[in-house]
């Protein structure tokens, strides 16, 4: 498995509140760690790289190797930093600080995940790309209730509010989902702020082109920013390597 990291500050804010980083356990099970941070100025990067750096430091102290032992530590260390995350953003200086996460566990060719928030999970293969998570947003649950449409939401004034996130006052409600890689497949991470900027057309064109998985990702990024690049931009791009190439 090829893995390709990439976070940028964009064109607009003052700061970057995205964080991103992989660790690898005492069994070499890679776990991938993108989180994009809320609140104030200074509340939204701490919370994002304090939650991936305690989550990142339990895991190389762990041994695991089966995807329901992975999932169930999972749960229980998101919500134990869920619940330091709000205790932190009780203080005047940090609050309301939160984050959104995602976690990925690559275990041969098949990835767990881990999804609160409204950054994202997709799968390209065959040059189709498609959405393994559902955005905990405000207007994501309006769409599905069909109260407003996709476009609707697209420019919805409330677009930035986010129904889950590590930070709450209640426990979280933690999406998992565990997918095979073929070899040639992607899967992209990213926080908002690649997609509320390029479309999935984007991402497939630019993964079709022959060149390295890093410069691909470098390109995801350019792309964001020249369409404006609001927010921070940050992307995870794994590629499942054929047996021939690995």
């Amino acid at each position: 498995m090829k893995i390709s990291l990439l976070t940028d500050i964009g064109q607009k804010r003052s700061n970057n509140q995205d964080y991103v980083n992989k660790y690898d356990n005492k069994a070499g099970i890679t776990l991938l760690l993108l989180a994009d941070g809320m609140g104030g100025h200074r509340a939204g990067n701490i919370a994002s790289e304090m939650t991936v750096t305690d989550i990142g430091r339990e895991w190389v102290n762990t041994d695991l190797t089966e995807l329901s032992q992975i999932k169930n530590w999972l749960m229980a260390v998101i919500e134990a930093e869920n619940q330091k995350i709000y205790e932190v953003g009780q203080n005047d200086a940090y609050k309301g600080m939160g984050t959104t996460i995602e976690a990925i566990a690559i275990v041969g060719n098949t990835v767990l995940y881990a999804h609160l928030g409204d950054s994202r999970i997709g799968l390209i293969r065959e040059n189709t790309y498609k959405l393994l998570t559902n955005d905990h947003s405000l207007v994501n649950e309006l769409v599905r209730a069909g109260q407003i449409t996709e476009e609707e939401a697209a420019n919805h004034p409330q677009k930035n509010i986010i129904t889950q996130s590590i930070g709450q006052p209640k426990p979280v409600e933690i999406d998992l989902g565990v997918q095979t890689l073929e070899p040639g497949d992607y899967l992209l991470v990213n926080t908002d702020g690649l997609t509320n900027m390029i479309s999935e057309q984007n991402i497939l064109d630019i993964l079709a082109q022959d060149m390295s998985l890093d410069n691909k990702a470098k390109l995801l990024v350019s792309l964001a920013n020249e369409a404006g690049g609001l927010d921070n931009i940050t992307v995870a791009l794994l590629q499942a390597e054929s047996e021939a190439s690995s």
